[in-house]
């Protein structure tokens, strides 16, 4: 099952971050975000990627050739100039880079995408945002309730800290929690290819007039996520997803493997995610 990701916004709260990248690239532990998510994915077995590129899609593309040239162990021979590639993490993933152009809104981004993510349901999301997500559990209930379209309901994160109160006493004390009321659009879709017909063009915010239509025709459902969920906004969103990364509790990062495993009479699945390949790599200028 493929998986679109839009990665062609200017990130204009970010501004600081984004004048020689898109935002997708920005970095979270110093990878870039765009990279987070894929392995997210990848780590539920889905490795078709279709990234929908815009503002700076070239730093987008430059980085994915030096994963492919550089993501390996290898041997050189310096006298005879030969190299022989050994292993790669990423030998089983295909992406598809597809200029969305410049100005294209969210809406018609996603359907520029059509003729690549053809006639099958799709995974979407956007380009800026993380959850410790249960991929397998999304799809599982899309698929139970037969409508075009699962978004991913996500309580908003809190501005500020949470507290509950007896009369004076401070009962519970939580440093910026997730809200505990309201949900919010957290991405995360999946989605069936009749939803491209909601789409009238590359002036179509998907968020807005599809999204609307496919409700009142009753084909949007909601899957709530109530755990971790974070988009990256703006810089103290980063930096929050930094300081998650250095104390080595980013909750999008597992580290088990998915698997029946029978512990103390209790029959439970993990998986890992990407805990094993989280070093960043250095790659090289092209020229």
């Amino acid at each position: 099952m493929k998986v679109a990701i839009l990665a062609g916004g200017i990130g204009s709260r970010l501004a600081e971050e984004t004048e020689t990248r898109p935002k997708p690239m920005v970095e979270i532990g110093g990878i870039p975000i765009l990279w987070h998510i894929m392995r997210r994915y990848a780590a539920y077995g889905h490795k078709d990627f279709v990234i929908a590129l815009g503002y700076k899609g070239e730093v987008i593309k430059r980085y994915v050739l030096d994963q492919a040239d550089l993501a390996h162990d290898m041997s050189v021979s310096l006298a005879t100039a030969n190299v022989r590639v050994h292993r790669s993490s990423y030998d089983d993933w295909n992406i598809e880079l597809v200029d969305t152009k410049l100005r294209t809104q969210t809406g018609g981004r996603i359907k520029r995408l059509a003729p690549v993510l053809g006639n099958s349901r799709f995974f979407l999301t956007w380009g800026d945002g993380l959850a410790d997500i249960d991929l397998d559990e999304l799809l599982a209930f899309h698929e139970s309730h037969g409508k075009l379209a699962t978004l991913t309901a996500v309580r908003p994160p809190a501005r500020f800290g949470h507290l509950e109160l007896d009369g004076n006493r401070i009962t519970e004390f939580s440093e910026k929690p997730q809200a505990q009321e309201g949900w919010i659009n957290g991405a995360f879709f999946v989605l069936e290819p009749e939803v491209f017909d909601y789409i009238d063009g590359d002036a179509t915010h998907f968020e807005k007039e599809p999204l609307e239509r496919l409700s009142r025709d009753g084909q949007l459902m909601a899957y709530k996520h109530t755990s971790f969920w974070q988009c990256m906004d703006t810089i103290r969103d980063r930096k929050l997803l930094e300081s998650l990364m250095e104390s080595d509790n980013a909750p999008w990062i597992a580290n088990v493997r998915r698997e029946n495993t029978v512990a103390a009479g209790v029959t439970y699945r993990a998986r890992r995610i990407y805990r094993d390949d989280l070093e960043p790599r250095a790659v090289g200028a092209r020229s």
